[in-house]
């Protein structure tokens, strides 16, 4: 953890150094207080010296006046540095899941990965502030209270001897039992961040099913869960909380007792007990202190576990051994698969979802996959972009596999509008312009009448201008595929690949947009991914899957004659139309 804190301190390791260096001159200017005190009493008031008295009172201004300040400046430079290294972190993390291919985050799942970024670091943030302040204020406290206690008292001190080691064995046992309870405490965060995350983004598929009482009680388990879980870290605090009580008040009973007795018989001054008192709760609350500090401690090491499970997780999809080579050959659209077949590891089931799949796209052929639910479609166009990476065989772009490319320049000449429709909180222009940020006014007003996205842009006030909610709920689901279709084509791709892109788009509006890219991108590539055989017909090839392989491949007459699964499919549809 003591790597984690310094590697991302880069840029407020002087704000981190300060803080301590302004405790020490606050506790020093506090430990001075009371002896200045015990002068004044024992004295300066018995011999009546009332310059004296107003002299010591003024440095005891002077004092107090440095403390404030150190502990004011302490205060500023710790909350500097522990933010500043909250800011670092999560944006180490942040960059370390953007290279995480689907398969990593499929292993640790958003909700996860989210808890991590958010709580897990404010844990971690938290700590450091505490850290900076009381894990060096009550440490320094303790010693020169206790070096003082002894200089005034050996005999007193005693006490301390018996009562300190009693605090500390229950801090141990504290500590021992809640650092388990804190990782099963985060995991439980991530449970309820997964239950809310998946109800909001399925909202309205809830509500059209009147599932909100299954809903309320899913996410009712959920949370009792981690209130058990806060509850049993809780409960181990305080039962360690009378022994705390118990040793605090012995001791100051104790001290009472005894001090009392001494100075009774002349062998101990009042002013000087009255300051081994204000050393002696100095060193107890010291103790107490240290032992919450400690707590958050073991908190934090469970959250940094997590975060360095992310950071130093090594991405399952790599650039390959050619990144930077400039014999890369040109974009043409050239895709072979070569005895492919591919799991999800995550799933740790072990079945394939494609088996030794063989197949290859020419240039600018226009190829469609049809297929049952769960029969590997987009699983195995996932692969060309390397969301996912072959588990066996090969899978070749433009004659060189996909995982000897740069991730960069692989993704950058494929062109990809995936199954569920994207769009981000923005205007349709910044939405538009991911496809390409230096695209043209002319390329993105091109790209949209491609898409047949144009006139219904058009018809909003703003135009290209408007502005956009998040996952682009104010705009109909066949909208928002056109949208997602024009942002593929206006980067000019060499392989474009609609993964079932058009199916809330009415049969006219599909034809014009595939008659675009006959016309504006010409020598693409062309996959695509369709329920409706209207959509595939005049498809180059067809290739029909079937339980993780290819059952049967040609044009759509040639399987209407020879493949069974494709007969069954057409036909199921030509009855949905006579109805």
């Amino acid at each position: 953890m003591i790597k984690l804190f310094l590697t991302h301190l880069e840029g407020y390791k002087k704000e981190a150094v300060k803080s301590p260096l302004y405790i020490i001159l606050e506790v020093v200017c506090e430990m001075l207080l009371p002896l200045v005190m015990a002068e004044i009493v024992d004295v300066a008031i018995p011999a009546g010296d009332t310059a004296y008295i107003f002299k010591l009172g003024g440095l005891m201004l002077v004092l107090s006046a440095a403390a404030m300040t150190g502990g004011v400046l302490a205060s500023k430079y710790a909350a500097y540095a522990s933010q500043g290294f909250g800011g670092n972190l999560r944006q180490c993390l942040f960059d370390k899941v953007q290279e995480f291919s689907f398969a990593d985050i499929d292993r640790f799942s958003s909700a996860s990965l989210i808890t991590r970024m958010t709580n897990d670091v404010n844990a971690m943030t938290m700590m450091l502030a505490m850290g900076l302040r009381m894990l060096v204020r009550s440490p320094m406290l303790l010693l020169v209270s206790l070096i003082i206690c002894v200089r005034l008292s050996p005999r007193l001190a005693v006490i301390l001897l018996i009562v300190i080691p009693v605090m500390i064995v229950g801090i141990a046992l504290l500590m021992k039992m809640c650092s388990r309870l804190f990782e099963l405490l985060q995991k439980k965060i991530d449970t309820v961040n997964s239950t809310l995350q998946e109800n909001l983004v399925a909202i309205r598929v809830v509500k059209a099913f009147v599932r909100e009482d299954h809903e309320r009680k899913k996410f009712g388990e959920a949370n009792e869960e981690l209130m058990n879980a806060g509850l049993t870290v809780g409960m181990r605090i305080i039962a360690m909380t009378p022994l705390m009580m118990i040793a605090l008040n012995g001791a100051t009973v104790a001290v009472l007792y005894f001090g009392g007795h001494m100075v009774m018989v002349g062998d101990f001054l009042l002013g000087d007990l009255q300051a081994f008192f204000t050393y002696l709760l100095q060193i107890l609350m010291s103790v107490m202190m240290v032992s919450m500090s400690l707590l958050q401690l073991s908190r934090a090491q469970a959250c940094a576990r997590r975060i360095n499970e992310v950071l130093d997780t090594v991405p399952s999809v790599q650039d390959g051994t050619r990144a930077g080579e400039a014999g890369l050959p040109a974009p043409r659209g050239k895709v072979e698969f070569q005895d492919v077949s591919f799991r999800y590891i995550a799933t740790g089931t072990g079945d394939d979802v494609l088996s030794h799949i063989s197949f290859t796209v020419e240039p600018g052929q226009f190829v469609a996959i049809v297929g049952g639910t769960g029969t590997g479609k987009s699983s195995l166009v996932n692969l060309i972009p390397r969301f996912y990476d072959v588990t066996g065989g090969s899978i070749l772009l433009d004659g060189v596999d996909v995982r000897d490319y740069p991730l960069e320049e692989l993704r950058g000449r494929i062109g990809m509008v995936l199954q569920t429709n994207v769009l981000f909180t923005g205007t349709i222009r910044e939405n538009l312009m991911w496809g390409d940020p230096g695209a043209s006014e002319e390329a993105m007003i091109q790209a949209a009448k491609d898409a047949q996205a144009y006139d219904f842009i058009m018809s909003f006030p703003d135009g290209f201008d408007t502005w956009l909610d998040q996952g682009g709920v104010n705009v109909s689901g066949g909208q928002k595929q056109r949208l997602c279709i024009a942002r593929a084509m206006l980067r000019k791709p060499a392989v474009l690949i609609l993964d079932d892109s058009t199916s809330a788009v009415d049969s006219a509006t599909e034809a014009a947009i595939r008659e675009s890219f006959a016309k504006n991108l010409k020598g693409t590539t062309v996959i695509i991914i369709a329920q409706r055989i209207s959509s595939v017909r005049y498809a180059d090839e067809i290739l029909v899957l079937d339980d993780d392989h290819i059952a049967a491949r040609g044009t759509h007459e040639e399987l209407l004659k020879t493949s069974p699964i494709y007969q069954e499919i057409y036909q199921s549809q030509q009855e949905g139309v006579q109805e």
